[in-house]
């Protein structure tokens, strides 16, 4: 099917694993140029390795200067831009709130929502050249019911929502279309590394952990990548045309993380 992706220039962050890889994927198999980048060599080889076309660098998307680099590197490589997915995150720590140290909060923020605003505001004026695209950014479903014991990544992921929402507003009058995706429980590594930091600060097992997570989605199950970025694929493609200024849920049906502890 041609989801008329071909030939479009794209930017994906966080392309060495996990949903990031999957929708580079996804992107280079529907003939879009894509540029990535990973805070992990290996992960990021391994992907351009595996993905044909697939060109990127090494980043630390907390650092601002580093974003910038990675920017003009990744547009001066694709002769411009039609597409910008934010997929870089960080879960930050696991800890009551008033426990979180000042330097854990400004980690977090930097990589989950200082770093999504800088390539949105580096990403604008090269998607008015184009005449328009896309722009899909990270939140979650800790942005959308909170989460106990992670107050800087549920406030980074909500901050998301209102960010892609006013620029929504902002970039219509330029054909740029601006949604953001809230994720459930995807499986992975990431969210195995969740587990055991919320079992580690409770004093459970990372299988009770896990089991809460799923009973709290309808559905009762973890979602797999490929649901995000096949998402990310449809919010980019011509059939996404119409779609902008929306928070999307991909989460088994999730009904919120539920209390700190199980007491």
């Amino acid at each position: 099917m041609d989801v008329g992706l071909a030939g479009k220039r794209a930017i994906i962050t966080g392309a060495g694993g996990g949903i990031g890889r999957q929708t580079a994927q996804l992107f280079a198999n529907a003939g879009a140029a894509v540029f990535s980048n990973d805070i992990d060599a290996d992960a990021i080889d391994a992907a351009r390795a595996d993905i044909p076309g697939l060109a990127g660098a090494v980043t630390d998307m907390g650092d601002s200067a580093a974003v910038t680099t990675f920017f003009e590197q990744a547009v001066s490589h694709l002769g411009g831009l039609d597409i910008l997915v934010n997929n870089v995150g960080s879960a930050g720590p696991t800890a009551p709130v008033e426990e979180v140290g000042l330097d854990e909060w400004n980690a977090c923020m930097a990589i989950n929502l200082t770093s999504t605003f800088l390539c949105i505001q580096a990403a604008v004026p090269h998607l008015r050249a184009a005449g328009g695209g896309s722009i899909v950014s990270m939140s979650s479903a800790a942005g959308k019911f909170g989460f106990p014991l992670r107050s800087p990544y549920a406030s980074a992921k909500w901050a998301i929502v209102g960010l892609t929402r006013t620029i929504a507003l902002e970039l219509g009058r330029d054909h740029i279309r601006c949604n953001c995706i809230q994720p459930g429980p995807v499986e992975g590594e990431r969210i195995s590394r969740v587990i055991q930091a919320k079992a580690a600060a409770e004093g459970r097992s990372d299988n009770s952990v896990r089991d809460q997570m799923a009973a709290m989605t309808t559905l009762r199950r973890f979602v797999p990548p490929t649901d995000i970025s096949a998402l990310i694929l449809f919010l980019c493609s011509d059939y996404g045309a119409s779609i902008t200024g929306q928070s999307l849920s991909v989460d088994s049906g999730m009904e919120g993380y539920g209390p700190a502890t199980d007491d």
